[in-house]
């Protein structure tokens, strides 16, 4: 108890004693190298507020760091002694003669320090203008001279000869312009002078959306490293660390505007190709079946959000679906390369010789400073029949033979809504009526009105044995009489049912024949879509073909959908004028 009262009274004895009396300023080196780090430490002899010291007249000769402060409180022989004391890290922006002014601190004031900073070339006059520093930091730009949007590089290497305890290295600040960082950091190591360094490098492209002078500022590395202390078989002198801070030098670039002669999209670049594939490899290809065509554009120094659209115009008779675009960058002897990637798939609905029109893509030459062009030239393909296609031949033998089998695949399909399997029916194409069919059709009719007219003379009271109707379909119709019934339509919708995508592509063209009756025959399913003229049934037949044709239809594992198209094949049977009835009696023999 005795002491604490001893040691009360001695505390209060020394009060006076804690008042501020003195604030001092001091640097850790002087002179020093311009864009090279120093410390200020400033240190009041008693316990003041943080914000005490105000380091905003620095700013103007300086780059000023981070600034840390601490407190510390000591009692010896009853003697309390107070201190705080600020770190401040600063480069110098400039070499020249500078004065560090005085500190106001609660009434006291710190001397003003005269500092030399040297010039880079001053600081060694026989070697490399950074070998006297530990740490220092290098910037490049490939060109000090481009185009607006046009790409430049630049190069940030951050050179340590000492053991760092930890840094960060910041992001340059460049105004008007997009850049963005290239790749991960790298990490090397050279000689300076006889003094090795440990080097990191980063790479950043950049993109000026300005013309005039860009100013590329140098990022900042701030960190700390291992000090050095004399106090050797101490083990608290393990883990001392000093603020250190490198900075490079500011650059500037001339960035000109768009030729005023130039016309279309701006591009500039170094180099810009077009390259094409085609899969299969052939100038002549069969009708309704997939032609994939690659179109590859590569350009050196644009970024993939600056390569333009590609497109491409097919001529009547084509159909094109294009697929998503892919893109790609990467890095070339320090060149931004990228690339679109574009697949076309090619479906042609009919055969003959087509011409696809050229490709040209305007660009601005950066190397010969030019307007050029890249063309894909414009090239003829042949489009061939498919030869699994059965044709009606234009004579009687061949077209009783057709009908024939056109009639029992219709029996068979028409058989499978009701339970039994469903078998792929030949598919009868006519492209053109014959006259020998218009002869048959004319006698028919013939035999049909003298039919009716016998029937209506006929008296009820003849008896039915004596009639023999035969309930025997006729065999041999013709293409016309098969597309008049119902088989075909339900032959359709069975398919539909049945997601059976093939069958229901082979059934659509001579279903719209029977449906439209119009005096001449459709060949294509382009036409037969443009002959219905509904947009719900045009979505799903494009829908259905790029499902077997499209770029992904060989890799797809689904199952195509029938049931959109079976509600509008319903709906449109319904709404077109047609004759689906079939007469309950049959001819006499």
């Amino acid at each position: 108890m005795v002491r604490i009262i001893i040691w009360c009274i001695g505390f209060l004895l020394t009060l006076p004693a804690m008042a501020l009396t003195q604030v001092t300023a001091t640097v850790d080196k002087n002179p020093v190298m311009a864009k090279e780090s120093f410390i200020l430490e400033v240190v009041a002899d008693d316990d003041v507020n943080a914000n005490a010291f105000d380091i905003s007249a620095l700013s103007k000769d300086f780059i000023v760091g981070q600034t840390s402060v601490s407190s510390q409180t000591s009692m010896i022989n009853y003697t309390t002694t107070r201190t705080t004391r600020w770190t401040t890290l600063l480069i110098a922006k400039k070499s020249g003669n500078f004065v560090i002014p005085a500190f106001s601190i609660k009434n006291q004031q710190t001397t003003p320090i005269n500092l030399k900073v040297l010039s880079q070339s001053n600081a060694n006059k026989n070697g490399n203008k950074n070998s006297q520093q530990d740490i220092f930091v290098e910037t490049e730009v490939s060109s000090t001279e481009v185009y607006v949007q046009q790409q430049l590089s630049l190069t940030v290497k951050l050179h340590f000869s000492v053991d760092l305890k930890r840094g960060n290295l910041s992001q340059p600040v460049i105004e008007n312009a997009n850049f963005t960082q290239i790749g991960q950091d790298k990490e090397s190591s050279t000689i300076i002078n006889g003094k090795r360094y440990r080097v990191f490098e980063r790479l950043y492209a950049i993109s000026p959306q300005k013309s005039g002078q860009l100013i590329v500022k140098s990022p900042i590395f701030s960190g700390e490293i291992v000090k050095a202390s004399s106090r050797r078989s101490n083990f608290l002198s393990f883990g001392e660390s000093k603020p250190v801070s490198a900075i490079g030098e500011d650059l500037t670039v001339s960035v000109l505007p768009i030729p005023k002669t130039y016309q279309g999209t701006w591009l500039p670049s170094e180099l810009l190709s077009l390259h094409q594939e085609w899969q299969p490899s052939s100038e002549s290809f069969i009708v309704g079946e997939p032609i994939t065509r690659t179109i590859t554009l590569t350009a050196a120094g644009l970024s993939e959000e600056q390569l333009p659209a590609i497109t491409m115009p097919l001529p009547h008779g084509l159909k094109v679906y294009p697929d998503q675009t892919e893109l790609h960058t990467g890095m070339n002897n320090n060149r931004l390369v990228s690339q679109k990637v574009k697949n076309f798939v090619i479906v042609a609905s009919k055969t003959g010789k087509f011409t696809l029109p050229e490709i040209i893509i305007p660009w601005w030459n950066t190397v010969t400073d030019q307007y050029q062009q890249t063309v894909i030239p414009s090239q003829i393909i042949t489009i061939l029949p498919n030869p699994e296609n059965i044709t009606v031949d234009n004579n009687i033998e061949n077209s009783t033979t057709n009908t024939a089998s056109t009639n029992n695949a219709g029996m068979s399909d028409s058989s499978s809504i009701s339970g039994t399997p469903l078998q792929k029916p030949n598919t009868v194409i006519i492209y053109q009526s014959s006259w020998l069919q218009w002869l048959f059709l004319a006698l028919w009719l013939l035999t049909a009105s003298a039919w009716f007219i016998s029937y209506k003379l006929r008296t009820r009271q003849a008896s039915v044995k004596s009639s023999k109707p035969s309930h025997k379909p006729i065999k041999n119709k013709t293409s016309a009489d098969y597309t008049s019934n119902k088989d075909l339509y339900l032959t359709l919708l069975a398919a539909c049912k049945q997601n059976n995508g093939e069958l229901t592509l082979n059934l659509l063209t001579p279903w719209v024949n029977c449906l439209a009756q119009t005096t001449r025959q459709l060949s294509s399913l382009d036409e037969a879509i443009i002959e219905i003229n509904d947009d719900d049934f045009s979505t799903e037949v494009n829908e259905l073909q790029q499902f077997y044709f499209g770029k992904n239809s060989q890799n797809n594992q689904n199952t195509w959908q029938g049931n959109n198209l079976l509600g509008i094949i319903h709906r449109l049977h319904k709404e077109q004028p047609h004759n689906d009835s079939q007469p309950s009696f049959s001819l006499n023999p």
